[in-house]
């Protein structure tokens, strides 16, 4: 549904050679059933799980949407792992193939892959030396990409015998101690999930949402707010370049809508605070003044006098513009999730 509402509109937006390229949404389509087709190819069977290591990138929304309309399971791992957590999770999923980004990840990938020796298919986003030494079929991204597109649709298409009971991921939480848990989510899982969060932005007034998706995609959280959420609401998504590059890529973004996790809004805060803190004159004043009487708006609803009033309006614009304009200048929302978000942080930017 949402291909044939966006068609040749832009879908997918990452970095390539410092600017911003769009992958529409026809063109993340084909490359879905291009891939998907690939992997039947190669011998993957409905209920196979995937293992998928990589950054945000538009290739990694291609890879899971790919396995899953194939009938596999994706098991997304963290960046940060490393060979033993990688060697932990092939083994404990079973995973017969994975796909990899880049050298740098598929370093700590592969010594895992050879001490399993499970894997029987590996694709590699970005060209990988030394990977004809695995005991395993491996190809870059464009190879599988042509093979897909060599089958034509002879494969049969496992999408469209899926039901809301199928597997639709592994989620791998670090839990309480220990090794991490494997959270096994279903296709309805994540289709309430995003049922319930659209009805949440839906109150906003839906239009073009801009989505920076930079949290981990192998977190639930990013995986549903992040990916299916917007595609749910054929909304765009920016890929970030990292959190080192967020301050950065939300003047270039302009999201309009923005999820994270508490931890980075008590960052923030933290340094608006202190930046304040710096600064002489009336500006430090005006913004106290805005959190007082953007708070009291909030707990107190019609506790304004008329002259508070009007100098709150006067705030929106001396103030409250300028803090949304570090955001990109456009956002409807900044959803929290993942964690309890503390009162006074979440009462700070509303105010």
């Amino acid at each position: 549904r949402a291909v044939r509402q966006g068609a040749d509109q832009p879908f997918l937006w990452a970095k390539r050679a410092g600017i911003y390229r769009a992958w529409s949404w026809r063109e993340v389509e084909q490359q879905v059933h291009a891939l998907r087709r690939a992997l039947l190819a190669q011998g993957l069977a409905r209920g196979d799980r995937v293992l998928l290591v990589a950054e945000n990138r538009p290739e990694w929304a291609i890879a899971d949407l790919a396995i899953m309309a194939a009938g596999g399971i994706t098991v997304p791992a963290y960046t940060t792992n490393t060979t033993a957590d990688h060697r932990y999770l092939l083994e404990h999923s079973g995973a017969r193939a994975a796909v990899v980004s880049t050298a740098a990840l598929a370093g700590r990938l592969v010594p895992a892959i050879a001490e399993a020796g499970t894997i029987e298919l590996l694709i590699t986003i970005e060209p990988l030396p030394d990977a004809d030494q695995l005991q395993a079929t491996v190809l870059t991204w464009a190879e599988a990409l042509a093979l897909g597109e060599r089958q034509a649709d002879l494969l049969p298409d496992p999408a469209s015998a899926l039901s809301r009971d199928d597997v639709a991921c592994f989620i791998y939480t670090s839990g309480t101690g220990g090794n991490p848990k494997g959270v096994i989510l279903s296709q309805g899982n994540l289709l309430a999930n995003v049922a319930g969060a659209y009805t949440v932005v839906e109150k906003l007034g839906l239009g073009k949402e801009i989505f920076l998706s930079f949290l981990p995609l192998s977190h639930a959280y990013e995986h549903t707010v992040g990916q299916f959420l917007p595609i749910a609401v054929c909304g765009e998504i920016y890929y970030a370049e990292g959190t080192e590059s967020l301050t950065s890529n939300l003047l270039e973004v302009r999201p309009t809508i923005m999820a994270c996790v508490p931890r980075l809004y008590e960052v923030m805060r933290q340094r608006i605070l202190s930046a304040l803190s710096r600064r002489g004159g009336l500006g430090p004043k005006l913004f106290a003044k805005a959190v007082e009487l953007g708070s009291r708006k909030v707990e107190q609803p019609g506790s304004l006098n008329l002259v508070e009033r009007l100098f709150d309006r006067a705030l929106d614009r001396l103030v409250r513009e300028q803090v949304k304009s570090r955001f990109g200048g456009r956002i409807k929302a900044l959803v929290s999730g993942g964690a309890p978000l503390n009162y006074d942080v979440g009462l700070f930017f509303t105010a």
